[in-house]
């Protein structure tokens, strides 16, 4: 563990040390405030008031088996900032996102791809809960250098290729260390995907885009989007 991670355990129990915590990382909370609020984020702000809260409930149930403490922090924050939202409802008119980007070929019967299943939810209902989970995940699929735009191509098509996928982001949903490991590098461990899964290295770089995206997903707070992985939750329940 590192020098932050101890504090942060050490913390769970310790007001001083807490407050020495909150103290020295209010940056960061104000930072993944922005971030999940999609705003700026002061001090004076209802959302600076959340992630403090989302942070301290980080600082109590975190663990070493969960990882970098920064990391874990984040996803509790952003987890909050996003359920804030919702109840709120206060974005929703902001966001826009055309079914047309998740569009595919209407001849093609066998592409249930993720992207068109969630084009016809969000087509029927206009569902903003769905709405807004896709624009905060596309700035995580950014850092990786590609968009929920791009998961129409590379969407595993045949049920073979989709239960190897639903194996492998399994596998790292299983393996947090391997989550983590990945948020940090923003690459997959293919050595040890390959190894571990049996899963080809060619199938894995073929659909590297749509397996990242997947783990993201499945890792963060996106229940909406997760809910259309059918393939992803029958591996987990094995």
């Amino acid at each position: 563990m590192s020098e932050l991670d101890e504090l942060a355990i050490s913390a769970k129990n310790n007001e001083e040390s807490m407050s020495r915590l909150i103290k020295q990382y209010e940056n960061f909370i104000l930072k993944c405030a922005s971030s999940a609020a999609r705003i700026y984020v002061s001090k004076s702000d209802d959302e600076w008031s959340i992630a403090l809260a989302a942070f301290m409930e980080a600082v109590k149930s975190y663990s070493s088996e969960k990882g970098s403490f920064l990391n874990f922090a984040e996803l509790v924050i952003r987890r909050r900032i996003i359920d804030f939202i919702r109840s709120k409802s206060r974005y929703a008119p902001e966001i826009s996102v055309s079914p047309m980007i998740f569009s595919t070929d209407p001849e093609e019967e066998e592409d249930y791809s993720m992207q068109s299943e969630i084009a016809q939810k969000v087509t029927a209902t206009e569902e903003n809960s769905i709405k807004l989970e896709i624009s905060l995940v596309n700035e995580i699929f950014e850092a990786y250098g590609f968009s929920f735009m791009d998961l129409t191509e590379c969407s595993p098509k045949a049920d073979k290729t989709k239960r190897a996928c639903g194996k492998v982001v399994a596998y790292m949903i299983k393996n947090p260390i391997l989550i983590s490991e990945m948020k940090v590098k923003k690459q997959l461990p293919l050595n040890l995907i390959e190894k571990n899964t049996k899963v080809p290295r060619k199938l894995l770089e073929r659909h590297r885009k749509y397996i990242v995206a997947a783990v993201e997903i499945m890792s963060g707070d996106f229940p909406y989007l997760a809910s259309y992985m059918r393939y992803i939750r029958e591996e987990l329940e094995k």
